[in-house]
């Protein structure tokens, strides 16, 4: 492979390896052995430390991955003759192999459309509305993502409104927050901000995208929903035995903020790649930079250079879109490297 052909990761966040903190962790743990099956200290101590972080006695359950966490999350929203409102590009909608209609036990996605990505009140409404004979799935939960799949994010205001609506018509309120660190550190909001102050009644907060190898946390601000949903985590193949090496990691993220740190990273580093783009003819921003990724069009021609040159990133949003991700490592060598690519495939 030549040197121009060595791949150059900014496809999504998920290539990135562990944080220096959450690796520290993760073998602090392995140093003596401990309880299994989440009763051990580490799970403790991280259950107690997102409670402090959010300034709530919330319950807090650790899974392996966002899928698992969403869909379990879901499926303790609502009966299986019920439906989940989303956004179109949602996750749980296009990229998880029907994991939430699975774990509900046939519960259907109703999907709505909204400019960058977002749910809007009358968009909800008009789902909830559509409808009202018993053949049609009962609306009971709206599910945002946030930071959303197009990078922009929620206001606080934006999220008041679809409580309202939520309120309104008897609805929970799930977010998905495989990018939610991004999202605080965009608004410049504290979690407590972003969730329960804003009617939020389960969120799934990913560590994999800020920094860790695996692990999501979900945390019920409403509690009754937590009901059993330790047999939910079970049965599905979400209890790790060892479960402080999923928990002990978190305690590295979230201790003295470095999951605000990471994330300030990644939004800077997406923030100078688009500042960059600006620059360049033939280059258009698809939406606006709020977070971690920067959704570019790009003539076809330069895409499939770039691809030749061993960038990876992703084309799902349309014909001559390009998705980049900046994580936590991101440098802007990498991003200088990319830029004088692109202007070298504009310039052909």
């Amino acid at each position: 492979m030549t040197s121009e052909c060595i791949p150059r990761f900014l496809a999504s966040d998920n290539t990135s390896g562990m944080c220096p903190e959450a690796m520290e962790m993760l073998l602090k743990a392995n140093h003596e052995d401990d309880l299994a099956y989440g009763n051990d200290r580490w799970t403790a101590l991280a259950a107690d430390r997102f409670r402090e972080m959010f300034d709530y006695d919330c319950e807090v359950f650790f899974v392996f991955n966002g899928t698992a966490a969403n869909s379990l999350a879901l499926s303790a929203m609502g009966r299986s003759y019920h439906s989940v409102i989303c956004h179109e590009l949602a996750h749980i909608e296009t990229d998880e192999c029907g994991g939430p209609e699975f774990f509900s036990n046939g519960a259907k996605l109703l999907t709505s459309p909204g400019a960058n990505g977002k749910l809007t009140p009358e968009g909800i409404e008009a789902l909830v509305t559509k409808r009202s004979d018993i053949h049609y799935p009962k609306p009971k939960v709206i599910s945002l993502t946030q930071a959303t799949e197009v990078g922009t994010v929620y206001s606080r205001e934006e999220l008041l409104a679809i409580r309202a609506m939520a309120d309104k018509y008897d609805l929970r309120l799930h977010m998905d927050g495989a990018r939610f660190a991004n999202a605080c550190v965009g608004l410049n909001a504290t979690p407590a901000e972003l969730t329960w102050q804003v009617g939020v009644d389960a969120l799934c907060f990913s560590g994999t995208k800020n920094g860790l190898a695996f692990g999501e946390a979900i945390l019920f601000f409403n509690r009754d929903l937590a009901e059993d949903f330790a047999y939910r985590c079970k049965q599905a193949g979400q209890l790790a035995s060892k479960m402080r090496f999923i928990a002990a990691p978190w305690l590295g993220l979230l201790e003295n903020d470095v999951w605000w740190h990471n994330a300030a990273h990644a939004n800077a580093m997406a923030r100078y790649l688009a500042d960059g783009l600006a620059d360049l003819p033939g280059a258009s921003l698809m939406f606006p930079v709020e977070a971690n990724s920067v959704f570019v069009e790009l003539p076809l021609s330069a895409i499939e250079a770039l691809k030749a040159k061993g960038w990876t990133f992703y084309t799902f949003i349309g014909a001559g879109g390009a998705r980049f991700v900046c994580a936590w490592n991101t440098s802007t060598a990498l991003l200088d490297q990319l830029l004088a690519d692109i202007r070298a495939t504009l310039d052909t």
